[in-house]
């Protein structure tokens, strides 16, 4: 049986070409409640003619929609169903969550068990058409051959967008790499830059990859530079790490990591962003903080958080919070 959203998503390419306005949301980690405070106060995707503005701006998503937080499904489906209602304004990228390897274990596949009553490992259960459906989604997303959107980052080998382009799907994340195209995934959805401008090259991600096998990297400024050179663009801009204040920006401004689920795994007390980018490519964050209506976690217990910790945010901000981002 087909879907709707399965055949509008395969029909997209392996890297989207999109336009500004855009509006771009960082990793939301099933925090429906955040997503809906996004709207509520900036704005949402539909066509209402009040707080609709959909026909104004694209929506663009990086990624890591389930797992953690409580609301996973609820996230997908209203993200599903507005990318069925506005296939070529809504774009959804894959974030490192968008893995059945990972999201078995970190909370999407016991939330379909739990509220579903279903059993994840059968063929037709919702965890496994749903994880069917991240194999086809893009990794990356160029904004009018200026601006690459993708999860996590470039790595130590990715050096063309082309690249991303000649990538395969249905594509399975192999972890255990043993090829370029493999690694080459695996920079893309997982990789960080380096803790600032002054770390160079490429170095260990010990915090991802702490057994060791060199498949989780850090990229300093001088790769991004080095990339957006490659390719004549001008920035990047990615997900997947929790900074405190939403958004942080890195290589003097060419990188900027946004993160829009706030309070992440009620332990770190950040802020939530989304990025909007105008149509003369002026940059406006607008936050969000966390709220008491985002209770409980599926991994809540002390003992098994400590097998799967959250990833600790970039840095520790001991400033007064509006002044870190002016």
């Amino acid at each position: 049986r087909r879907c709707v959203q399965e055949t509008v998503i395969e029909q997209q390419p392996m890297v989207l070409k999109v336009q500004a306005p855009i509006k771009i949301f960082g990793d939301i980690h099933g925090q429906y409640s955040d997503l809906m405070r996004f709207f509520d106060l900036w704005g949402s995707p539909s066509d209402n003619g009040q707080e609709g503005d959909i026909e104004c701006f694209d929506y663009l998503f990086l990624g890591d929609y389930v797992d953690r937080g409580s609301h996973s499904l609820e996230t997908m489906c209203l993200l599903l169903a507005l990318k069925i209602r506005f296939p070529d304004q809504i774009h959804l990228l894959r974030g490192n969550h968008e893995d059945r390897w990972i999201n078995n274990g970190f909370g999407f596949s016991e939330e379909c068990a739990t509220r579903l009553g279903e059993d994840p490992d059968d063929e037709d259960s919702v965890f496994n058409r749903v994880n069917q459906l991240f194999d086809w989604l893009p990794l990356a997303a160029v904004i009018e051959d200026k601006i690459i959107c993708l999860h996590g980052g470039i790595g130590s080998t990715l050096n063309y967008v082309e690249e991303i382009e000649c990538l395969q799907r249905p594509l399975e994340v192999i972890h255990e790499v043993s090829t370029i195209e493999q690694q080459l995934v695996v920079d893309i959805l997982w990789s960080d830059p380096t803790d600032n401008d002054s770390e160079i090259g490429i170095h260990a991600n010990t915090i991802r990859d702490p057994n060791g096998t060199g498949n989780i990297v850090k990229f300093g400024p001088d790769r991004v530079q080095q990339f957006l050179d490659l390719n004549n663009l001008s920035m990047i801009i990615r997900a997947h790490e929790c900074v405190m204040d939403g958004f942080e920006r890195f290589a003097a401004g060419s990188l900027i990591t946004v993160f829009s689920a706030t309070d992440y795994c009620q332990k770190h007390k950040n802020a939530g962003a989304v990025l909007i980018l105008k149509k003369n490519f002026e940059i406006t964050p607008k936050l969000i903080y966390p709220s008491s209506t985002n209770v409980g976690n599926w991994i809540d217990d002390e003992e098994t958080l400590k097998k799967r910790p959250p990833t600790p945010p970039r840095w520790k901000n001991t400033l007064p919070r509006k002044s870190s981002y002016e």
